[in-house]
């Protein structure tokens, strides 16, 4: 269950607004999604006020291509074959390392959401290699959302505009759920980074950073129950006075 202390329900026909803590309160990740569309006006409106993000010297590194109908269909459909053919590249950038290699309490805390994502939630056994490849196969259709947002970063400001992004993408994201609207950040498209380029035709000195799912969560599928739990601030904070 979740813990936040606000509502966890702003529907898709609500006009209110949450506030800053609100937002961060109730947002996560979201993993299946109403085919309700989204209107072109609500993202412009999300990535103008996202564009006030903070970033190094006011570069402002980032790109957003944003993929919706045909284009969304005819992404999803290269990435599926991709998958199929195991058709996979190394990522641009380091995202993470091998994960037998993390260290704890990293280790467990994936295991974790491994086990809640694929068996509490999706009842998928860890031996059903067919059924956790469906549900990864999802990652490309960004989970069902009717928009698709795929995040780049110019190459020149280095490790600097990774950071610059990721505070780009929260913004999105806090931006998005103040509207009853719900995201998922999704590292996956990075093993098919050529695919999404040359479907996007993203040119070369743009990096991609990651793809991320935007839209109205389905509240009647079992993912809609996945919640994960958070540390506490004495577990990750060192005061200094």
């Amino acid at each position: 269950m979740s813990t936040a202390t606000a509502p966890d329900r702003v529907g898709p026909g609500s006009r209110r607004r949450l506030d800053v803590d609100e937002a961060m309160a109730t947002r996560r990740s979201v993993r299946a999604y109403l085919p309700r569309p989204v209107p072109r006006e609500d993202v412009e409106e999300i990535l103008a006020l996202a564009a006030r993000t903070a970033s190094n010297s006011n570069t402002q590194p980032w790109h957003v291509h944003v993929v919706t109908g045909a284009a969304k269909r005819d992404l999803t459909e290269a990435l599926w074959e991709a998958l199929a053919a195991d058709d996979r590249t190394t990522p641009e950038y380091p995202y993470q390392p091998d994960p037998d290699d993390w260290s704890e309490p990293l280790r467990s805390r994936r295991r974790r959401f491994g086990e809640e994502l694929y068996g509490s939630t999706l009842g998928v056994e860890a031996s059903d290699t067919a059924g956790r490849l469906a549900h990864h196969r999802r990652n490309y259709a960004f989970f069902g959302a009717p928009v698709g947002l795929v995040l780049t970063v110019d190459r020149q400001a280095l490790g600097g505009g990774l950071v610059d992004a990721g505070a780009f993408l929260q913004a999105i994201v806090l931006l998005a759920r103040a509207r009853g609207l719900d995201t998922c950040p999704q590292a996956s498209f990075l093993d098919f980074h050529p695919v999404v380029r040359r479907h996007l035709r993203i040119p070369a000195e743009q990096m991609m950073v990651c793809g991320v799912a935007l839209g109205y969560a389905d509240e009647e599928h079992a993912l809609d129950d996945l919640r994960t739990e958070r540390e506490p601030v004495a577990g990750f904070t060192t005061f200094h006075v």
